[in-house]
């Protein structure tokens, strides 16, 4: 009997959280209990202040099959109700990814099929490896990818994601980028996550956190009056906080404020 733990969690020094999906025999497929641990991890660490970014991987060959195709049974066998429970962990897993505060990174190697869409694109960044491949292959076996679908058509765009929802095609790395579903792709995963990593360690965490914010609200609402006036508030709001304060002094004494790391004080 297996009793490693399906999610591996670790913080660095410097703040860089990791989640690795560690069920690489079954190929990182999810069930109620990977989802479970990725929930009560995403919970514990919003908690933290020290946060700086997410990070999430997988171990082994393939990043996720999708759902367990076991699990899939079960649920087959269970009424409406029970799925309809069932479901809602996967779309609460989804929304708080989405929603976490600070930056969060997706590494994909291999496959990522089905529901491993969904993770991939809550994340703010994904890097893949050139072998790297994609399907919303849910079609396939009688089914939609419903709960992934606002994330997926939102980094794809509506007629894309309805390209591939339909056809279950199969995406390729390259492909992926050009779709939007993917940012960068690399051979070396863990030197183009360091340079991210890097990146986002020299930034005022305040203002990342208040990016992604802001551009979820960008994106939720249409440039009107009330739009134009959370805009304006929040830019005021922001150069009255400490961060603001001391980066600005900062950028004019030519120093580090100290909620910048430098890449070579880096532990990740």
């Amino acid at each position: 009997m297996n009793t490693q733990p399906t999610v591996l969690v670790s913080v660095s020094t410097t703040g860089v959280a990791t989640l690795t999906l560690n069920r690489a025999e079954q190929s990182n497929a999810f069930d109620p209990n990977m989802i479970t641990a990725l929930l009560t991890a995403l919970d514990q660490l919003k908690t933290q202040n020290n946060i700086r970014c997410l990070i999430l991987n997988a171990n082994g060959k393939h990043f996720s099959s999708g759902a367990d195709l076991n699990w899939m049974k079960s649920m087959a066998l269970k009424t409406e109700a029970e799925n309809k429970q069932d479901a809602a962990q996967l779309a609460a897993l989804l929304d708080r990814l989405f929603r976490f505060p600070a930056p969060t990174i997706a590494v994909v190697q291999g496959a990522a099929f089905g529901g491993a869409l969904g993770l991939i694109c809550c994340c703010d960044i994904t890097i893949a490896s050139p072998q790297a491949k994609f399907c919303l292959s849910e079609a396939k076996l009688g089914l939609v990818p419903a709960t992934i679908a606002p994330y997926v058509c939102r980094a794809m765009g509506v007629r894309q994601a309805q390209r591939y929802m339909l056809t279950t095609e199969l995406i390729t790395a390259t492909t992926s980028q050009t779709l939007g579903l993917i940012h960068l792709i690399s051979d070396d995963l863990a030197l183009q996550t360091q340079h991210i990593i890097n990146a986002l360690l020299n930034n005022s965490p305040n203002a990342l956190h208040t990016i992604k914010q802001l551009c979820q609200q960008c994106e939720n609402h249409p440039i009107d009056q009330t739009l134009i006036n959370y805009t304006s508030d929040l830019i005021a709001h922001i150069r009255c906080t400490p961060e603001a304060q001391e980066g600005i002094q900062a950028f004019f004494k030519q120093s580090q404020p100290s909620w910048s790391i430098r890449h070579d004080d880096k532990d990740h």
